[in-house]
């Protein structure tokens, strides 16, 4: 997801869902059944294909190359397919305003302009206040932790670990409108305003501070480590955390219908397998990006 959609507060509570439960009690118990039934895991088989939605513009998690979907949400898309023993249907889209929308247009409604809704959708933050706000569906399976970081170029006299306010007068790259963009424009005073870059997302930031066209970047440590996979010097990353940055990282999951329970639940397992047994990591070494295991993980 990018990071304009994150939900990156770490904010915890009871979700709808759970309070719903415990209100209905037994007569919700006696529906369960006919409910689990009724929801599409028995679909997607039959049918022989999962259709899963990543994002646009999303490296390394998903981007479109030539026509070839590549990155580590590509990848896991086509994993959860073969795990389930159908073909997988990759459907990338565009992010829209808010996650809520994405959820609507590539999920639980479909598109306006005719994107058909997908049985999953990857990329969605991993909340509990955020998933009891959207009762069209299920968010499940945590399978990778997020959060931010910063790199500097070496050689141009800016030291890394050195309070961001020491960054004046060096071209800083951020995503636009994201909480890079916002740390670096509104924390210090404004005093790095500015002095601030800003690009469609954060790889293309990671990526002109590696041609030269900005002294430092800010985006997700996947972003950094995609993007400086290949320089062997030349570049720092920042050790230290960010003062006064309030985001400590967020869990990534997947979203299905509400009433596709019983395909989240397959997801589910197959993801927790794949991380005990390395098979997420391996997905992440692929585009040089260290797993980092989520939270809520079982």
């Amino acid at each position: 997801m990018p990071q304009g959609r994150q939900i990156p507060g770490g904010r915890q509570g009871l979700s709808r869902r759970a309070l719903l439960g415990g209100a209905v009690g037994a007569a919700a118990a006696t529906l369960m059944p006919r409910l689990a039934d009724a929801a599409p895991l028995a679909k997607v088989k039959a049918n022989g294909v999962l259709r899963v939605a990543i994002y646009q513009d999303n490296a390394p998690w998903s981007w479109d190359e030539g026509g070839q979907i590549r990155g580590i949400d590509a990848d896991l898309g086509r994993a959860l397919a073969e795990a389930l023993g159908v073909k997988a249907d990759l459907a990338i889209f565009s992010a829209d305003e808010s996650v809520e929308d994405d959820l609507r247009n590539a999920v639980w409604r479909g598109g306006l302009l005719g994107f058909q809704a997908a049985d999953v959708m990857l990329h969605v933050p991993f909340d509990p206040a955020f998933a009891a706000q959207v009762d069209q569906v299920a968010i499940v399976a945590p399978y990778a932790r997020e959060k931010f970081g910063l790199a500097c170029a070496t050689g141009k006299g800016l030291e890394c670990e050195a309070a961001p306010v020491a960054f004046k007068g060096h071209k800083l790259a951020v995503e636009l409108a994201t909480i890079p963009d916002y740390y670096l424009m509104g924390q210090f005073g404004g005093a790095l305003a500015k002095d601030v870059v800003h690009f469609p997302n954060g790889a293309a930031a990671v990526s002109a501070m590696v041609k030269g066209d900005a002294d430092a970047a800010m985006a997700t440590a996947a972003q950094l480590e995609y993007g400086l996979k290949d320089q062997t010097s030349g570049f720092a990353r920042r050790k230290g955390p960010l003062p006064m940055m309030t985001s400590p990282g967020w869990d990534v999951g997947m979203a299905v219908k509400e009433a596709s329970r019983t395909l989240g639940d397959a997801l589910d397992t197959i993801v927790t397998a794949m991380q005990k047994d390395g098979r997420m990591a391996a997905l992440c070494t692929r585009y040089g990006v260290t797993w980092q295991a989520p939270l809520a993980a079982g």
